[in-house]
């Protein structure tokens, strides 16, 4: 009578240890949006890219080139001044870097090497301003405040 009881009480603690186990099942891509995006960026669908893990983005001087033909639908086309413009089906696309709109000649001055993480949405985006195209969200590397020193 003893082990029974013993046995039914050692099912009923292991159910509860299990029960108090989280096993997060979120993929890379949605543990990135949850860091980096934050309001209408972080409910909008899109294809994350992590470059923080990625060596050949580092090798392109502009992120419009990495970017092209990896995503379908969004085509980069240069301006006689040099100057990408991102279209995604046939929309120009607007760019967001750290969730403020840019033109697309601030590309060329943003080194690749700072950016973290893109977010291609191809649908039409709610928090768009600039038209009804996709958009470009652009995430670069946090950097950490220094801690003041106590006298």
């Amino acid at each position: 009578m003893k082990k029974i009881l013993f046995s039914i009480v050692a099912v009923i603690l292991s159910f509860m240890a299990i029960g108090q186990i989280k096993v997060d099942n979120k993929t890379p891509e949605q543990k990135l949006n949850e860091q980096y995006c934050t309001g209408l960026f972080r409910s909008a669908e899109g294809i994350i890219f992590d470059l923080e893990n990625n060596s050949v983005a580092g090798a392109y001087l502009n992120i419009l080139d990495w970017l092209e033909y990896r995503v379908a639908g969004l085509r980069v086309y240069k301006t006689r001044n040099d100057i990408r413009i991102p279209y995604i089906r046939g929309q120009v696309a607007s760019v967001y870097v750290d969730e403020h709109l840019v033109t697309a000649s601030y590309l060329n001055s943003l080194p690749v090497s700072v950016i973290a993480m893109i977010k291609v949405i191809r649908s039409p985006f709610m928090g768009n301003t600039a038209g009804s195209g996709g958009a470009i969200a652009i995430y670069t590397f946090g950097v950490e405040p220094e801690e003041e020193e106590v006298p």
